[in-house]
């Protein structure tokens, strides 16, 4: 008679392990500025890429010390870590994250097999070339990034859903919350059926076949809702990790969450991203995770007058500027291409010009709103006088509560101006 053997279930954790939750546990890893980093490192491998030993450490770290687990779980790991099984179960993860194509593995060289009798003369270069692959998130770790910061933001504000920008305008289009009117060229065509054959009847009466004429057309009115061009402009000058604190970190969560805002909730809306220090260049959102500070000044006016050619390309009712920064602006680019520099004080020479550039924000009709991280006493004046000039907001906030006054804002904002 054929026997059979039942054996207790033992779970395998790199099997089981939900990726979400991993992920979740990794982002302020995967999200780092570079405020933990050794300065002469950062400037050997400025290329954003980071290595496979650098992700094992912080595996071992979310493993062992996370909140992603229960207290049974956490003693089986600690377990498997004294019996040296823990390296066998990172590895198992770090390929289940690869085969789920949430990142994605560079690995300069790979032994062969019959290259395994010559290692000793190779000198340990295997091991050395094991330690230097790299590795990359991929647009899914992106996405589920960027949607785990605004459900943590939206969360913090006690809000679930937000619809578009909505304005006292109305127009033709296919929510309708309005009565119906006459159709004119030029309206969508979202016909109210009743309303069209009741003018038909009562113009020829009730009878078959019931002609329609063109007068007879009538159309539904919705709320207009309008679209918006943003730029957002985030100050990576080295000030953002410098006094004992990481800024930059949280403002890439914030500009992340607000591009999956957009994405999801504003889908007419558009926005890009520039990045300011001693120049500015404009950055594609799928680049912004990997994105860290370094040892710059703060150029604001080469930072306005980027986002100003990006927005006139931008056909929207709306044009604004978000700019997140810590200082004061130091920097200008002169006409020479040459960088002019000062970090003491407010430099007349770079506060004029860069008021000279908010000047042209204005009369092109573009809105600054300016979050500031930081309340020196200058600077405060400084913001001040640009949001005077440009009828904008300025926010004096902190890391913590960045993302509640931004994605606040950006709701909350009504299309007065277009009226």
């Amino acid at each position: 008679m054929k026997r059979i053997r039942y054996s207790k279930y033992v779970p395998d954790p790199a099997g089981e392990m939900s990726m979400e939750g991993l992920l979740s546990a990794l982002s302020d890893y995967f999200l780092q500025s570079g405020f933990n980093d050794n300065f002469w490192y950062e400037m050997q491998n400025s290329d954003g890429e980071q290595t496979l030993d650098e992700l094992r450490r912080a595996l071992e770290q979310a493993l062992l010390n996370g909140e992603m687990f229960d207290e049974e779980m956490r003693d089986r790991l600690q377990q498997m870590q004294m019996e040296g099984q823990l390296e066998e179960l990172i590895e198992k993860l770090i390929e289940r994250m690869q085969q789920e194509d949430y990142i994605s593995i560079d690995r300069p060289w790979q032994a062969q097999p019959h290259d395994l009798s010559k290692q000793s003369s190779i000198g340990g270069q295997v091991g050395d070339a094991q330690q230097q692959a790299r590795f990359e998130i991929t647009d899914k770790s992106l996405d589920f990034l960027g949607f785990k910061a605004l459900r943590d933001l939206l969360g913090s504000l006690g809000k679930s859903s937000f619809g578009r920008h909505d304005t006292r305008d109305m127009a033709t289009g296919i929510e309708s919350s309005g009565a119906a009117k006459p159709y004119e060229f030029g309206d969508t065509l979202n016909l109210d059926i009743t309303a069209t054959l009741s003018s038909a009847i009562h113009r020829e009466g009730l009878g078959l076949p019931l002609n329609l004429e063109y007068s007879d057309l009538q159309v539904h009115q919705c709320e207009y809702q309008s679209s918006c061009a943003t730029v957002l402009m985030l100050d990576c000058s080295h000030s953002m990790i410098l006094y004992g604190e990481d800024r930059f970190t949280p403002a890439k969560k914030v500009a992340m969450a607000l591009s999956q805002l957009i994405r999801t909730q504003y889908p007419g809306d558009s926005l890009s991203l520039v990045l300011f220090h001693d120049s500015a260049e404009e950055v594609p959102l799928s680049q912004l995770a990997r994105v860290k500070v370094g040892p710059y000044y703060t150029n604001t006016r080469e930072g306005l007058r980027l986002a100003q050619r990006i927005l006139q390309r931008q056909r929207k009712d709306m044009k604004q500027i978000v700019m997140i920064t810590d200082g004061k602006p130091s920097a200008l680019t002169l006409d020479d291409s040459r960088i002019y520099k000062n970090a003491f004080g407010l430099d007349p020479l770079v506060v004029s010009q860069t008021l000279e550039e908010v000047s042209k924000c204005k009369r092109a009709g573009v809105l600054i709103n300016t979050f500031m991280l930081a309340s020196d006493y200058g600077l405060v004046q400084f913001v001040q006088k640009v949001t005077q000039m440009c009828r904008g907001k300025a926010y004096f906030t902190t890391p913590y509560t960045l993302g509640q006054y931004l994605l606040m804002d950006y709701m909350s904002r009504k299309t007065k101006t277009i009226h």
